[in-house]
Parts: C-alpha cells; sequence; structure tokens
C-alpha cells in the first residue's frame, strides 16, 4: 500500500505580462492617409458648418447690430421675443404648411407620373427632359417668371394667367399673390412646379432598379397594372420615396429664396417662412443677434425632426451607417 502524498498549495498564474504595442509604421501610414484625405473636408465642415453654428449661438445672447463690440449681453430675452411673436408662429405654420402638402400631394403626383412614363411611351426621353426644365431654372429666373405671370396689384391687376382664366370663362379671378388666404397655396403651386420634376426623376431611378422578373410573376398570376404597382413597384420603392421625403422636408424648412422673390413674405407676412422671417427681422434691420436667435432655432428644428426622421423613417436604409443593424 502506497502512501498518498498531499499535494501542496496551488501555484496561482500571475497577471500575464503586459506587452506594449508601437504604433508600427504601417498604422503610421494608414492614419497619415486618412489624414490627408480627409482632413480638408473636416476643416471645411468644422470653419463653414460648426464654426457658424456656434458663432451664431454665441450672437443670440446679446443686442448686436453687427457693429462694434459685443457688450450688451441680454441672456435669453431673444428668444423669448422670438418665441411670443405672432409673425414668427405664422412662419412656422407656413414652413410646415409646405411639408405636409409636399408629402399629401407632391410625392403621390411624382409616383403616378413616374409610373405612367416607366411604361412604352414615344417621346419618352424627351417628355423626361421636358419635366426636369423647370428644376434646371434659377429661382431667380422662376421666380421673376411667376411674379409677372401672376401679377395682380393694381395698375398691372390682371396678369397673364388672369387674362387667360378670363378668356375661358373665369370673370374674376382671385389675387393669387395679394390675397393672404390664397397666396400659400399660389407659392405650393409654384413649388410643385419647380421641384416636381427632381422628385419624378427619383422616383424612376427607383422603378430600375425594380426586377422584371416580378412583373413577369405577377403577369402570370393575372395581377393587373394597378395591383401590380400597388403590391410590387411601391413597396420596392420605398426607400427612394423615404429618400425623396427626407429631401422635401429638409427644403421646406429652408426655404426662402423662391418665397422672397416672388412676395418677399407678403402680403401682411402672410407667405413668410422662419428663413424669410430671419433675414427680414435680422439682417435688413440690422438686429444680428435676433436674428442669430432665429438661426438657431431654426437649426434646432430641423436638426431635430432630420434625427427623428433618421432613427425611425431611414432606420431600415441607413442599416450599419447609424442604427448598427436592424433588429
Amino acid at each position: 500500500m502506497t502512501a498518498l502524498e498531499t499535494a501542496g498549495p496551488a501555484v496561482t498564474a500571475g497577471p500575464a505580462p503586459r506587452i506594449e504595442r508601437r504604433p508600427t509604421r504601417r498604422n503610421t501610414r494608414k492614419w497619415g492617409e486618412i489624414s490627408l484625405f480627409a482632413g480638408p473636408a473636416v476643416l471645411v465642415y468644422v470653419v463653414f458648418v460648426l464654426l457658424p453654428v456656434v458663432l451664431a449661438a454665441y450672437y443670440s445672447f446679446f443686442n448686436w447690430n453687427g457693429l462694434g463690440p459685443l457688450d450688451r449681453f441680454i441672456g435669453l430675452d431673444n428668444y423669448t421675443r422670438l418665441l411670443t411673436d405672432p409673425v414668427f408662429h405664422r412662419s412656422v405654420y407656413n414652413n410646415f404648411f409646405i411639408i405636409v402638402l409636399s408629402l399629401l400631394i407632391q410625392g403621390p403626383l411624382a409616383i403616378l407620373i413616374a409610373l405612367l412614363m416607366n411604361r412604352p411611351l414615344r417621346f419618352r426621353g424627351l417628355l423626361r427632359a421636358l419635366i426636369f426644365v423647370p428644376y434646371v431654372l434659377s429661382e431667380v429666373t422662376a421666380g421673376l417668371a411667376w411674379q409677372i405671370l401672376l401679377q395682380s396689384v393694381p395698375p398691372a391687376r390682371w396678369g397673364p394667367v388672369d387674362t387667360l382664366l378670363q378668356a375661358i370663362g373665369i370673370e374674376n379671378p382671385p389675387a393669387w399673390l395679394a390675397d393672404p388666404d390664397v397666396v400659400m397655396w399660389t407659392m405650393f403651386g409654384i413649388l410643385t412646379w419647380k421641384y416636381l420634376g427632381l422628385a419624378i426623376i427619383l422616383m424612376l431611378a427607383g422603378l430600375s432598379g425594380v426586377p422584371e422578373e416580378l412583373y413577369e410573376a405577377a403577369a402570370l398570376d393575372g395581377a393587373g397594372w394597378w395591383k401590380t404597382q400597388w403590391y410590387i413597384t411601391v413597396p420596392l420603392l420605398g426607400p427612394t420615396i423615404r429618400i425623396w421625403a427626407f429631401l422635401s422636408i429638409i427644403g421646406a424648412l429652408q426655404l426662402f429664396d423662391m418665397v422672397w422673390i416672388v412676395t418677399g413674405g407678403g402680403p401682411l407676412n402672410a407667405s413668410s417662412t422662419m428663413a424669410v422671417y430671419m433675414v427680414k427681422n435680422g439682417l435688413n434691420v440690422t438686429q444680428i443677434g435676433y436674428g442669430s436667435a432665429v438661426a438657431v432655432v431654426l437649426f434646432l428644428i430641423s436638426l431635430v425632426i432630420a434625427l427623428v426622421y433618421q432613427r425611425f423613417a431611414l432606420r431600415r436604409d441607413l442599416a450599419g451607417a447609424i442604427t448598427g443593424g436592424v433588429r
């Protein structure tokens, strides 16, 4: 019988020696290339995007006319004045008025026209070019043209459009640009004429990515044209529609040039937008501090809407870029 030897205390392994990683020549070269290519873009972004935002936020706390030292600190007075101004409330309403109408009218109209133009048509290329022409025109040219066509201020009470309407029997057409109850509908019509072509081109680009096999399978199953579009084309067009809607929302929030040229925000501020309000009450009257407060509010509204839209509407399309994957 052999005696059992008792085991001694266990010897625990000590902490693993730390391996100091020294930057290799490959990593140094990698970061050098990243800095070389991304550095100029980052510099431009900081100087022309972030720095103006920071400066606008800083100026908004002062009563400053743009000249002289910043020595009249007034805290949140500019924001209090802004948020209690009925004209600013009307401007915000007008921005969202354009957004809602764009999503409810422009989007479906662009999809319908794109579906029709995606079918075999004679002169299809020419039609696409003609539809896109208004978007190519500058806002100044288009705005001045529509201002002349719709002029309804004495002594030129009847512009070319009104004259045409009278010729077909409409004796008393509305004052398109002078009636506060009509002017925003007029502006929406002008904006639709200007930007519908871009929406149609985007939809046509999205339609080109729909596989033909799906249409053939739907035809074999006996689906008609409308059912095929509703159950196959429109769902597959979803990413394009969401991107267009995002661009349309941001564009409507920043709407300035066309309104400024056609109406200047009038009559009686009925067509004013946030950007128009900012220029009229900030730059034009040398109240840079107040105008900066408007710019900050406009920036925050746009930022919040953009982030919320990207988080919930573009989540699937941007999977991996922002959300880290769709669950």
